[in-house]
């Protein structure tokens, strides 16, 4: 491996050490035992990577810390819901549809300004819901303000916003799992 390929590891490496805020998470794994105790469930959305991360995420809070967690994934639940309502409000309301009155929301948008994202979150704002963002690039992004928990990576990279957001995320699973 050469010098600049090290160093690159260094730096990717660190950007994603730097914005792991401990106190966000210590409040997140609250809010997430508040709505287990409650018998409320995670809901989980994102676009493009950010699905897939809520996807895994989905099914290893389920599975490995047995927190009751969905996600909106399903091809037919996204185009139907985008051709009937827009895309800009597939998620919102979806939440309409699925979401219960002790469920936690979390958005996940590497921008921050993800129309479908802003627009559910304050859908659930409105609504007295739970709501954790996560979001990457300029502070000032839509999202990044709308939860009660906000997550912000200091990065306008892609791979480094998301890698950073899922292990954030797989922090908390795991977290639930080790409390056993």
């Amino acid at each position: 491996m050469d010098k600049i390929f090290k160093e690159f590891i260094g730096q990717y490496i660190d950007a994603i050490n730097n914005d792991i805020d401990l106190d966000l998470l210590s409040k997140s794994a609250d809010l997430i035992k508040k709505t287990k105790n409650k018998g409320g469930k995670i809901i989980l959305a994102g676009n493009g990577g950010s699905a897939a991360m809520a996807s895994h995420v989905a099914v290893d809070f389920t599975k490995n810390a047995s927190i009751k967690a969905i996600n909106f994934n399903e091809a037919d639940l996204i185009t139907c819901f985008a051709n009937d309502y827009g895309y800009e409000n597939w998620v919102e309301q979806a939440l309409k549809f699925y979401a219960e009155e002790n469920d936690l929301v979390v958005l996940i948008s590497s921008s921050g300004n993800s129309m479908n994202m802003v627009n559910a979150a304050n859908y659930c704002k409105k609504v007295n819901m739970d709501v954790i963002t996560l979001t990457g690039f300029s502070k000032n992004n839509k999202l990044n303000n709308l939860g009660r928990i906000n997550f912000w990576i200091d990065s306008d990279e892609y791979n480094i916003v998301e890698m950073t957001h899922h292990i954030i995320l797989l922090l908390l699973v795991d977290g639930f799992i080790n409390e056993s």
